[in-house]
């Protein structure tokens, strides 16, 4: 096994920060200089991170954070998904002809949540002012930020588009009628003057944590909620159904919504605790995946060989199964976490683990739930088979670029841990606000419109959301945040991270420099929902070999090219409290820093 890594894994005692744009990391380092902790280093990093990767998460996006406060010495999990408006009935997007919520548009949008949890979050276990956190990214919307040849990219896709049905975008995304080329200086002026309004009120209150608040009413009863409210309701867009629709979201919807703290879901595996998500995301995944690898000696095997690529996938492909016909808002439907994760049940699944690669869909049928296995399965079945292995989150019907998502992982001197997946609100998901300088999210494309599921469309609920961070624990401490972004994949990739440090003892860059993998033989969780059975892409640095006993197996085996994978990041306290911290090389953006 080869000791070569791109870059250095990252060490030091002060503090690390690991995100996906160079600048955003640096921004959180500068926060911990200051005497911030890594809460406050995590919102000004999320806050930057909207402005530098705005095609792949936005101030009106979504937000899971599973953190450790060393106060407290507790791991909890942040929810700031925003659940579907009061509107957001069954009846209603049946009633203007949807058979599938459209991955863009008004109609796709819940409520924004990102904003009050980086304020929960600010308010609760951070210790810098308001001011401190905004400023980073007043700067860079008004200075501006060297454009990424992906967002350029992105916005060249969308030209036409933009300029015919989504006028606002136009306006933002290509200033003078041109887009920015990749390198240019971009700036959203209309974004800075929204957080310096917003800082400028709430800076009217005394003290750092009426400042936050009073931030948080601001964006959710104040002039931002009422400049979404009127923009929803007088605008009729073009969406991925081929249709103009309106929106359902309004300034009551926001009003009476705001984050909320919850335990996390939690899994022991060798030594170690992962915590995830609960159902409303798909973070149990992982927690699955590994109950069905407890079982193989996957220590004795190759990280980078065949049989550990088949037997991790084999694995994923029953614990995504599961999700399908089981996950969902715990609040609205009951989700038997408890017989998914356990070692009775998992016994019984790891038997369908063959040598040969499985081209079914293999949900688990637990008692009392045969009704919803099958309405589920036939759901999927509508949905069809795709003829690709990358799932198209949003906008696939006008342009190549994807939506995704970011990640944070922050660790501090105190041994306060973050691991953040803000997502939602891209540029290419729904019209800009023109008032505020960004756009709403398209998280509503997660639930179908048949009744009955888990996932089924209701006022109030939480999307079934992909956003996964992880937190885990070595026997009993507070140790590894790690994370990713890529939809479906993330908790795919981040598997591979965690067995590969666990099982044969690499370093955080090694573990994220070696070849990944990830299948979509399961059904996608955006528009238009498809599936493609017995699939599975690898990076080819797996080489020819490794390639050829896989598809030997029988996985119909799709190849990437060498990194182009995953955007993977992690940081690490020993129990000494050294700190360590590791990012990407793929896509060239994500960067680790510590001293």
């Amino acid at each position: 096994m080869s000791s070569f890594t791109t870059r250095p894994e990252i060490r030091g005692t002060f503090g690390v920060v690991a995100s996906t744009h160079w600048i955003a990391s640096a921004v959180g380092m500068s926060i911990l200089e200051k005497g911030g902790n890594a809460f406050d280093a995590a919102v000004a990093t999320g806050l930057v991170l909207n402005v530098v990767e705005p095609h792949l998460n936005g101030p009106g996006g979504d937000l899971p954070v599973v953190f450790y406060s060393a106060s407290t010495d507790k791991v909890e999990v942040l929810c700031a998904q925003g659940p579907a408006p009061a509107g957001a009935t069954i009846e209603h997007y049946r009633g203007v002809g949807l058979d599938v919520i459209p991955g863009d548009g008004l109609l796709a949008t819940v409520i924004p949540g990102a904003f009050d949890g980086w304020m929960l979050m600010a308010r609760d276990h951070g210790s810098l002012p308001l001011r401190d956190l905004l400023e980073p990214a007043i700067y860079y919307a008004e200075q501006g930020h060297p454009t990424l040849a992906r967002v350029s990219a992105t916005i060249k896709g969308l030209d036409d588009f933009f300029r015919t049905e989504w006028p606002t975008s136009h306006a933002t995304w290509l200033p003078g009628g041109s887009a920015p080329e990749a390198d240019e200086l971009f700036r959203n002026p209309v974004l800075a003057q929204t957080w310096t309004r917003l800082l400028d009120e709430a800076e009217t209150r005394t003290g750092r944590e009426a400042q936050i608040e009073a931030a948080r009413d601001i964006f959710y009863r104040g002039f931002v909620a009422e400049e979404i409210d009127t923009f929803v309701r007088s605008t009729e867009v073009m969406d991925g159904s081929g249709s103009r629709h309106k929106g359902v979201l309004t300034a009551d919807d926001m009003a009476n919504w705001q984050a909320s703290y919850e335990a996390p879901l939690t899994y022991d595996y060798h030594g170690w605790t992962v915590a995830k998500t609960g159902p409303w995301g798909q973070g149990p995944v992982l927690l699955q995946s590994l109950a069905l690898l407890k079982g193989f000696d996957l220590a004795s095997l190759d990280p980078a060989g065949a049989e550990f690529v088949h037997f991790v996938t084999e694995a994923m492909k029953l614990a995504y199964a599961d999700r399908e016909v089981y996950y969902g808002d715990p609040a609205f439907t009951e989700v038997p976490m408890d017989q998914l994760l356990s070692d009775a049940y998992n016994d019984e699944r790891r038997k369908l683990i063959t040598d040969t690669a499985s081209f079914d869909l293999r949900p688990g049928i637990l008692p009392g739930y045969e009704a919803q296995a099958r309405t589920t399965m036939a759901v999927i079945d509508s949905a069809g088979i795709t003829t690709t292995g990358i799932y198209e989150p949003t906008m696939a019907h006008l342009s190549e670029k994807r939506g995704d998502t970011v990640h944070i992982d922050i660790i501090d001197r105190w041994g306060n841990m973050v691991s953040a997946t803000p997502s939602g609100g891209w540029l290419q998901s729904s019209p800009t606000i023109p008032s505020l300088g960004f756009c709403l999210n398209s998280r509503a494309q997660m639930f179908w419109l048949t009744p009955g599921l888990p996932t089924s469309l209701a006022p109030g609920k939480r999307p079934r959301t992909t956003l996964t961070p992880s937190i885990a624990s070595f026997e009993g401490r507070p140790t590894l945040a790690f994370g990713t972004p890529g939809g479906d994949q993330q908790d795919q990739w981040q598997l591979s991270l965690f067995l590969r440090l666990v099982n044969h003892g690499l370093n955080l860059q090694q573990s994220i420099d070696m070849p990944l993998f990830h299948t979509t033989h399961f059904p996608g969780s955006f528009h238009p929902r498809q599936r493609q059975p017995g699939h599975i892409m690898v990076e080819n640095n797996f080489g020819d070999d490794v390639i050829a006993a896989l598809r030997a197996k029988g996985h119909s085996v799709e190849e990437a090219g060498t990194w182009t994978v995953g955007r993977l990041t992690a940081a690490k306290r020993e129990p000494n409290g050294l700190l360590k911290a590791g990012a990407t090389p793929r896509l060239m953006q994500a960067y680790a820093i510590g001293r």
